[in-house]
């Protein structure tokens, strides 16, 4: 799965907006997530390195090396039992905090989801802001002057924190209240490669019970037997993977698997948490409609 990926995550990076450009960033301080639990030894690792950069409405976390989970959980009197962990986007250079971490994890909790951000770590970038644009270059579009950078390098590391994750979940299943069967995973752009490289490692690792996967890569995969109920949602103005055809689609089609696709008539990558009176803006109704048929929200039955 990995190796599939290069071309998707090369695009996902080349759709990094101009104000990446060295234009309309600014270094922000890091926020502190009060609750997040660590997901590595942070002496293992040394000290801290991310930088919070602001990019217009959002927030970008760029060069992280402690990844953590942080519990968004409903009120008490709204859990209905079901988790997903979400996994922003960000080309594997930063995670987009705000648009696709945050404010998704409220809307879960809301609907009586317990919810749980992930901080994934990231491949290094340039501390300033105005060294990024090159950064990008050097990965998606090198001059025959630059030094290639390997973006395969940033998969591995998100999917070991994202597995990481699932095994934090089960362990603390209790303290939070969750369902060891309803465990899912809803990933965006990048964070959606991390989420169905999750669902087809071959290993041991664990494996989320349902999935959502956001404006990703609709290339076709070699579905597991053990695959999970996968909903998926994309835009047809997407400029990354609008005109990619259903492949995926149709490979858990082929593998017997449930299957819930959303094509939308417009919204462009990285919808996310934004509303902007595209169609797109229905998918996270959408979701909870799809998680709720599937039987995902229901209260589990006394004993």
């Amino acid at each position: 799965m990995i190796r599939t990926c290069l071309f998707a995550l090369t695009l996902c990076v080349a759709a990094i907006p101009a104000t990446a450009h060295g234009q309309g960033m600014t270094r922000v301080p890091a926020q502190v997530d009060e609750g997040a639990i660590p997901l590595i030894d942070p002496e293992a690792v040394g000290a801290n390195t991310e930088i919070w950069t602001s990019i217009g409405t959002e927030r970008w976390v760029r060069n992280v090396n402690h990844p953590t989970l942080l519990p968004v959980l409903p009120d008490p009197e709204k859990a209905n039992g079901a988790a997903v962990i979400v996994v922003p986007g960000g080309a594997f250079q930063f995670v987009s905090i705000d648009n696709e971490g945050y404010p998704i994890a409220e809307w879960l909790a809301e609907q009586g989801v317990a919810a749980f951000v992930l901080k994934y770590r990231t491949m290094q970038t340039p501390e300033p802001e105005e060294e990024l644009s090159e950064h990008i270059q050097r990965i998606f579009a090198p001059t025959p002057d630059m030094e290639p950078i390997d973006a395969m390098q940033g998969i591995p590391a998100a999917v070991e924190d994202a597995q990481a994750a699932l095994r934090l979940v089960e362990a603390r299943s209790e303290d939070w209240g969750v369902d060891t069967d309803r465990i899912g995973m809803l990933g965006f752009s990048a964070g959606a490669i991390t989420t169905m490289a999750v669902t087809l490692d071959e290993s041991d690792a664990p494996k989320p019970d349902f999935i959502g996967h956001i404006y990703g890569p609709m290339t076709s995969v070699d579905v597991p037997a053990d695959a999970p109920p996968l909903f998926t949602a994309l835009a047809a103005d997407d400029s990354l993977f609008g005109r990619q055809g259903f492949g995926l689609v149709d490979s858990w089609i082929a593998a017997g698997k449930p299957v819930e696709l959303h094509f939308y008539d417009n919204g462009g990558h990285g919808f996310g948490s934004y509303k902007r009176g595209a169609t797109a803006d229905a998918w996270f109704d959408q979701f909870v409609g799809w998680m709720t048929a599937r039987g995902l929200m229901a209260l589990p039955e006394p004993e």
